[in-house]
């Protein structure tokens, strides 16, 4: 079968594979991972896969369906977010307009299935959660009813098997197909550039009410990689991309497992990939273990992204965070012993939340001093803990899905009796940048700390990045 996926634009600069679906303060543009091993699966049994990322390179509708009936597909998939989903639509109406089976993915979908393909009858298909073995079997043209995690259309009627069962052993999927994309079309101010990520892992034993990727999508339990199997997958993108200056874990949260985090650091040391490129990863905040963090200094970790959250104790008990201020604290003084640099993950607007708990948040990143940070407001995605409690509690302004994004920029949708959205979203603006990144001692820091010409080149893309959004929104604000 020729098949045609689709990850679809949605306003300039729209980051569709991300957690949190929209354009972000630092113009981030993220890897379709994800996206491109389920191509790989599909490309290992037989299928012929033309993957666009129209999100990533800017590339609109119209281009995007020509695009496609250029190839002749005989199926669609199309990418599915929260704030995009009636564009999302559209797309796929389109490609059922040309003949195609059209298949919906991705977290919008997975969460509210029945809604979502009730939208138009020119959706065949509904994925739901882990999509790479399912879509296999769509495109294979086996019985719907015999397979797991789909909602599909049967005549008139709406249809839901029973959920798929998780894939255990991950080393059995193919590496991602890079083939299909330039990684020079994705950037992150953060990360050296270029940068490739890299998932060793899939879901999250952690309880964080707002997470969206564990509760709709990968599921609560942590399957694992080998750690030769995700150095191997290093080794290919080294092969693949020799310019490549750093990989990005992008498991929720690399540190879980803490052995099998060291049997990769090992393992990294022991191939000498850490005398060839550096790499940066997800974690939480509760880690101690010294051993660990000076394993990744020597296997190459350049940067830890950490979500901190919040500086009140009790919102991070009612957000099931299970990290308190002082085990951060203890954290930020192993990575600075270490020599791993930090950036600090923050939000506003958590259940409880208040303008004076709000300001314990920007205290402790005060306090803390990671080397970048980003704060953002909370905002509550369809499937997860923290949407059922807004909704339940009337806390959600929004009256449709678009209003999830502000003109597609972050934003939120929640507003409280003690905390208004407005209030929410300029006590964000105002902490990162009259709190952070406009502070004069912040620019003198990222100047000292320029170590090439490429270095200098990423810090000036992510502060122009940063500044246009600054200046975006003080435009909106005049004209409202």
């Amino acid at each position: 079968m020729r098949i045609f996926v689709s990850n679809p634009s949605y306003g300039e600069n729209f980051v569709r594979s991300a957690r949190w679906a929209a354009r972000s303060r630092g113009r981030v543009q993220r890897h379709p991972d994800y996206l491109l091993i389920a191509v790989a699966v599909l490309e290992q049994k037989g299928h012929e896969v033309k993957f666009l990322d129209s999100a990533a390179l800017n590339i609109d509708l119209e281009s995007t369906i020509k695009a496609a009936a250029e190839f002749h597909p005989d199926l669609a998939v199309i990418h599915t977010t929260t704030p995009s989903i009636y564009n999302d639509v559209q797309h796929a109406e389109l490609f059922k307009d040309l003949g195609l089976i059209t298949v919906l993915i991705g977290q919008h979908a997975s969460a509210l299935p029945e809604e979502t393909i009730r939208l138009s009858e020119k959706i065949d298909y509904i994925i739901r959660g882990e999509y790479d073995f399912t879509l296999a079997e769509i495109a294979d043209r086996k019985d719907p009813a015999t397979i797991d995690g789909i909602t599909y259309r049967d005549g008139n009627a709406i249809r839901s098997t029973k959920n798929r069962r998780y894939i255990e052993n991950l080393d059995s999927l193919p590496l991602p197909a890079w083939h299909h994309i330039d990684i020079h079309d994705y950037f992150d101010a953060g990360k050296m550039f270029p940068f490739i990520t890299l998932i060793t892992g899939r879901g999250c034993p952690n309880s964080c009410s707002f997470c969206v990727l564990p509760q709709v999508m990968y599921g609560k339990k942590y399957r694992l990689r080998s750690a030769k199997n995700v150095v191997d997958e290093i080794e290919s993108d080294l092969n693949q991309f020799p310019d490549i200056k750093e990989v990005m874990f992008e498991d929720d949260a690399l540190t879980v497992d803490i052995e099998r985090c060291k049997e990769i650091c090992r393992e990294i040391i022991a191939r000498g990939i850490n005398k060839k490129i550096c790499w940066s990863g997800n974690s939480r905040a509760d880690i101690d273990d010294e051993e660990l963090f000076s394993l990744m200094k020597e296997s190459g970790c350049r940067m830890l992204v950490v979500g901190f959250e919040f500086g009140d104790e009790q919102i991070l008990k009612n957000v099931h965070k299970r990290v308190t201020t002082d085990q951060m604290r203890k954290f930020i003084r192993l990575t600075k012993k270490a020599g791993i640099n930090v950036h600090g993950c923050f939000m506003i607007g958590g259940p409880g939340d208040t303008s004076a708990s709000a300001q314990k948040t920007i205290q402790l990143a005060r306090e803390l001093k990671p080397d970048t940070l980003q704060f953002s407001a909370l905002t509550p995605y369809p499937g997860t803990e923290f949407y059922d409690w807004c909704k339940k509690n009337n806390y959600i302004t929004a009256k449709d899905w678009p209003e999830w994004v502000d003109a597609g920029e972050q934003s939120t949708v929640v507003s409280y009796p003690d905390f208004t959205r407005e209030a929410i979203v300029k006590t964000v603006d105002t902490a990162l940048y009259d709190n952070f990144y406009f502070r004069p001692e912040i620019w003198i820091h990222h100047l000292v700390t320029i170590r090439s010409v490429g270095d200098l080149k990423r810090k000036m893309q992510g502060a122009k990045s940063l500044v246009g959004y600054w200046w975006a929104r003080r435009k909106r604000k005049k004209s409202d």
